[in-house]
């Protein structure tokens, strides 16, 4: 899949482009939909398929305060979409410029750009623009105008309930992963990372690689079996913690997310690692000493070496 990020990059030569837009943060049952109208279209007109996101959610300019905690990293993201069959996908930088740019002026400006646009797919509660000027029936009214179709689409519903980016949001922090997995249509996974800590796991004989996990929504704090994926598809065995170390004397501390991988010996600094929870093995505690965290440590590999049988 190649990824651009200005429209003007795409240069489809005589090739039709149907273009799917959204956030689509955990790309989602609902997000799919549109991605799927999308690649039927693209199909139909022998055209190109592609996917038009952002670099952060928008709230992130427009209003920090209300901004969620993300689903997935924009690089998870670009493989669901490759995964998918998109084409190409574009990621546009949103900065307060951006913001600032009428929901017309970004339409007539991608039509312009890319030179052969017959198809927009969007949600049908999907707004763009600076103040939210731009809807499905400003689409529809400018694809009249410069020969495009639109499609804006329903909501998609499991279980009675409306399928959102909130609602899997909800479902990560509560725990309930499984819900989260059925909203997303794959299993749920969380990715970062791996930076450098201050060393205890390797000082108590136990690394561990620290995942920055900073933006995105996380699970309770708690102990987990999991996959870890690393570069070049391969997966290992692991043991998560999530938590803020309560046992170790810190006057600031902050939430970490430090994976063990078993029979593993290696760097992992700078590589990006992919967590597939498997199951929880506790909750986090506090221990009397560093003497019995470790020994509790040592139980958890344990344990989860029984739970991957």
């Amino acid at each position: 899949m190649n990824v651009i990020h200005a429209a003007s990059e795409l240069q489809p030569g005589r090739r039709k482009v149907c273009a799917a837009i959204g956030v689509f943060d955990g790309v989602h049952l609902g997000h799919q939909q549109v991605i799927r109208q999308t690649l039927a279209d693209a199909r139909q007109h022998e055209g190109l398929a592609v996917a038009i996101t952002f670099d952060c959610h928008p709230n992130t300019i427009v209003a920090p305060a209300r901004t969620p905690p993300m689903i997935y990293s924009l690089r998870q993201k670009l493989r669901v979409f490759k995964s998918l069959g998109v084409h190409t996908t574009l990621v546009i930088h949103f900065d307060r410029a951006f913001s600032q740019v009428p929901g017309e002026e970004f339409i007539r400006n991608l039509a312009r750009d890319f030179g052969g646009l017959v198809s927009v797919c969007v949600g049908g509660e999907f707004t763009f623009g600076f103040q939210r000027s731009g809807n499905v029936a400003l689409l529809q009214t400018l694809g009249k105008e410069l020969k495009f179709t639109v499609h804006g689409l329903a909501a998609v519903a499991l279980d009675g309930q409306t399928v959102s980016s909130t609602r899997i949001r909800d479902a990560i922090q509560s725990g309930n992963l499984d819900a989260a997995s059925q909203m997303l249509g794959r299993a749920y996974t969380l990715a970062g990372t791996v930076v450098r800590g201050d060393q205890l796991g390797r000082r108590l004989g136990i690394p561990t690689a620290n995942v920055d996990v900073a933006g995105l929504v996380v699970p309770p704090r708690g102990v987990y079996a999991i996959h870890a994926g690393v570069r070049g598809g391969r997966r290992h065995r692991a043991v998560l913690n999530i938590g803020v170390r309560p046992t170790l004397a810190n006057p600031a501390p902050r939430l970490q997310v430090e994976a063990h991988l078993l029979d593993f010996d290696g760097e992992l600094y700078g590589e990006e690692l992919e967590i597939t929870f498997v199951e929880k093995l506790r909750e986090e505690q506090k221990f009397p000493s560093v003497e019995a965290l470790t020994a509790q440590i040592r139980a958890d590999i344990a344990a989860a070496r029984l739970v991957f049988g």
